[in-house]
Formats: structure tokens, C-alpha cells, sequence
């Protein structure tokens, strides 16, 4: 396509400067997790190329080891192109092919730019094509992503709820349905809930990593393999299985595996559902904490930062925003997953490739990031307003169901009216017109039996 001017100090190539003049659309760049995904690739492509005897010793060392730094971000600076590109991923492959050549050159005392020792396409990008090499990359890097970071996040909310729970069981508060009062229930009970959200979505990103398993790479182009030896996926995957600790196999059908994107649609499925749960989740704690003196007020917030540039003394459920944020920009990416798979998904490609891997590897790190922060910013400092939360169940219409198995609904649906319209509690009610003996009625009115079945 005729010469081409660079930096003098770039490691990448022609390629890779015509995608950054062709797309400055963004300015987001190529995530760090999908870098190295690719540069574990590429690692295994050398050592599995020389294995199998296409590739002579001497040049699978130097791609091998300059495939490594790739690998461990040293050279990140080098990755200028934008998510926005060429929806099958070739620029970024033929930046990391360019980059690793020459780093060869270098490492060799040859001159940038000069293919030698090492070819970019020839020997570095050797039995493979960008169309499986990149998609074989995102899921290298949603199932690493999800694995090491979201997963153990996730399990520590839910032990942080665990002890939540624990520390607020004695503590009766009113529970509400509709949310209006409803009959009587632990803090400890409600947080429970929380912990079984939790629980339950560390089974989601498993399922999710799980759905990630098969790898396109060996379909090449368009999923016959053509150029590629019958052997080279299957050893470089076991290479990847070892690097990674993830147990990859090999795509039962590579037609399927390179023309469509189901599976990351299964994983940002999941994703959202997650994302929902902790939106559920943050958005209660920061309603609970409402007030704190005209509000609900059952629980108190640490405080972290002031809440108003004009208010003096306001402190505002900051680190719970922060949480309901990022999870809507998660749902928003699972949209973006889904349309760029269902509509760029034609024939032997899609080509929504690297904006389904930025949207799904963003999710993953927002996820992970205000996980965190809402562990040890906000739920751990969590402290019950017990005497409040006592006082609210006292003062509650909803007693009066723990009288329905023995006065009947008529008659409770009469005292509870009549609370409704003087302000009355129940026991003042009931103690007035004689509903129960008094020890019965004590007995009646414990909140305590109604937070648990009867019978």
C-alpha cells in the first residue's frame, strides 16, 4: 500500500500506524487483559510452531521471549490503536505481531522495521489468522478476568455479608412489602438475603467462565483451518491451559466458534444479572441508611466524605452510588455485547469483536473495582440503629397479624384501623378495649416468634 511514515521509536509497524490514522474514533485503547491474552498466544503459537518443526529454534526463542514481555506489559505504549476498528481484531493481532518482530529486530541488532530475523506475518502470526486469534483472546481474557479478579471479589462481599448477617440478628426492625410496613423481621434476616444474592452470583461468574471454555484458535480464516498444521490448537491450548490454570479445549466446531459470539453473550448475561443483584443490594443499604433523622434510619452509613458543597453536616450514601453507577453502565454493556453480536455476526465472522471484548472486560473490571470499595467502604462500617429500628416495630400497624389465628381478620382489621386513625399503637389499642387478657397479649405481641415459621 506504498510507505507509510512512524515514530522513530515505535515497535510497531505499517499496519498498526494506517489503523491509528484510520480510526481516532474513541481514544480508548485495547484493554491490558486482552494484551496479554494475546501475548500468551503468541508465546504458545512459538513454542508449538517449533515443536511441530515449522518454526527453527533460534526465531521461536527470540518470539517467545519477546512474546513474554508483550505478555507482561512492557510494552503496553506500543498498543496505540483504538476499540473502535476493524471488527475482526486484525489491526490489534498485526499491532502485537508487529510489536513482537520488532522487538526480534532489536533484540537481534537489527533495524526497526526490517523483518529480520523475524517476519510478522510469516513466523510470529504463523498457523493462525486474526479471526481466530482475537476472538480466542477475549474469552483467554473474560475467563482470566473472571477468574482472578471477580470471582475472589465476590466471595469476600458475600463472607462480609456472612458476618453482617451474624452481628444483626437480634436486631427486629419492621419489614416492608410494596414499601409499606409489613410484619416484623431481623436486620440479620434482610442481610441474609443479601448474602444469598452474593452466593448466588459467584455461581454466575463461574457459569459464566464456564461458557468461555472453548477456544476458535485453529479455524484460521474462515474455520477450515486452512494454513495451519492439524495439531498446532490442540498443543497450543494445552499451553494456554498451563499458563492460564483455566481448562481450555479446543472449539467442538470452529464455524460456529468464529461466526458467532453465543458464549459471550451467555457470560454478559450473567454479568448483568450480577450487576442487578448489587444494584438491588446497594440501593436497599442506601434507603435503609435514609435520614438520618426524618427517614427510615435502621441503619447508619460510615461516613466517608462530605455530601454538599452548601449543606454543613450532610454526609450522603456516596460509596453506594458509586456501586448503582457502575452497575447501570454494566447492564448498558450487556446491550452492547448483545447487539454487536446478534447484528455483526454474518456469515464465517463477526466483526463487533473488539467492542464486545472492551464492553465485556470494562463490566468486569467495574464490577470487580466497586465490589470492593462497597466491602470495605461502606458495608463493613455498617452499624444498626437498634433502638430505632425497636421503636419503628413497637409503633407498627402490622403487629396486629400475630392476632389474626386468635381474635380473626375482622376484628384485627378493626383494630388496625382504629390505630390508622388515632395514632394508637396496637398494644394501646387492644389494651383499651380488652381485646386479650394482658399476659396473653404480651405473649401475642412479642415480635420475636413472628420472625420465624410457626407451626
Amino acid at each position: 500500500m506504498g510507505p507509510i511514515e512512524l515514530p522513530e521509536e515505535a515497535l510497531y509497524g505499517a499496519s498498526t500506524q494506517r489503523a491509528i490514522q484510520n480510526f481516532p474514533v474513541s481514544g480508548y485503547r485495547i484493554e491490558r487483559s486482552l494484551i496479554r491474552a494475546i501475548g500468551l498466544i503468541k508465546t504458545a503459537a512459538a513454542e508449538t510452531n517449533q515443536e511441530l518443526g515449522r518454526l527453527p529454534e533460534n526465531l521461536a526463542k527470540l518470539i517467545i521471549f519477546a512474546s513474554t514481555e508483550v505478555a507482561n506489559g512492557t510494552h503496553d505504549i506500543h498498543f496505540p490503536v483504538d476499540v473502535f476498528q476493524t471488527g475482526s481484531g486484525t489491526s490489534t493481532n498485526m499491532n502485537a505481531n508487529e510489536v513482537i518482530a520488532n522487538r526480534c529486530s532489536q533484540l537481534s541488532r537489527f533495524p526497526l522495521g526490517s523483518h529480520s530475523p523475524v517476519h510478522p506475518n510469516d513466523h510470529v502470526n504463523l498457523g493462525q489468522s486474526s479471526n481466530d486469534v482475537f476472538p480466542t483472546s477475549i474469552h483467554v481474557a473474560i475467563a482470566s478476568a473472571l477468574t482472578h479478579e471477580l470471582a475472589p471479589t465476590l466471595e469476600n462481599l458475600a463472607s462480609a455479608l456472612s458476618r453482617k448477617t451474624t452481628e444483626f440478628w437480634d436486631v427486629l426492625k419492621i419489614g416492608r412489602t410494596h414499601l409499606m410496613d409489613a410484619t416484623p423481621i431481623r436486620l440479620g434476616q434482610e442481610f441474609s438475603g443479601y448474602r444469598r444474592q452474593i452466593e448466588l452470583a459467584v455461581g454466575r461468574v463461574h457459569s459464566a467462565t464456564a461458557a468461555l471454555y472453548e477456544l476458535p484458535l485453529g479455524g484460521t480464516a474462515v474455520g477450515t483451518g486452512l494454513n495451519t498444521h492439524r495439531l498446532f490448537a490442540k498443543s497450543v491450548i494445552a499451553r494456554l491451559r498451563k499458563s492460564t490454570g483455566i481448562p481450555w479445549v479446543e472449539a467442538a466446531n470452529h464455524f460456529e466458534a468464529q461466526s458467532a459470539k453465543d458464549a459471550v453473550v451467555e457470560a454478559s448475561g450473567h454479568l448483568k444479572t450480577i450487576a442487578l443483584s448489587l444494584f438491588k443490594i446497594a440501593n436497599d443499604i442506601r434507603w435503609l441508611a435514609c435520614g438520618p433523622r426524618i427517614g427510615i434510619a435502621e441503619i447508619q452509613l460510615p461516613e466517608t466524605q462530605p455530601g454538599s458543597s452548601m449543606m454543613p453536616g450532610k454526609v450522603n450514601p456516596v460509596i453506594c452510588e458509586a456501586l448503582l453507577q457502575a452497575c447501570t453502565r454494566v447492564i448498558g454493556n450487556d446491550t452492547t455485547v448483545c447487539w454487536a453480536a446478534g447484528s455483526l455476526s454474518n456469515f464465517e465472522l463477526n466483526v463487533g469483536m473488539p467492542v464486545i471484548a472492551y464492553a465485556m472486560l470494562e463490566s468486569i473490571r467495574l464490577l470487580t473495582n466497586s465490589c470492593h470499595l462497597f466491602q470495605i467502604r461502606c458495608l463493613e462500617g455498617i452499624t444498626a440503629n437498634k433502638r430505632h429500628c425497636e421503636a419503628s416495630v413497637e409503633n407498627s400497624i402490622s403487629l396486629v397479624t400475630q392476632l389474626v389465628p386468635q381474635i380473626g381478620y375482622d376484628k384485627a382489621a378493626r383494630i388496625a384501623k382504629e390505630c390508622a386513625s388515632s395514632g394508637k399503637t396496637v398494644r394501646e389499642v387492644c389494651i383499651e378495649n380488652q381485646i386479650l387478657p394482658q399476659d396473653i397479649l404480651t405473649q401475642a405481641l412479642n415480635p420475636i416468634p413472628m420472625t420465624r415459621p410457626s407451626g
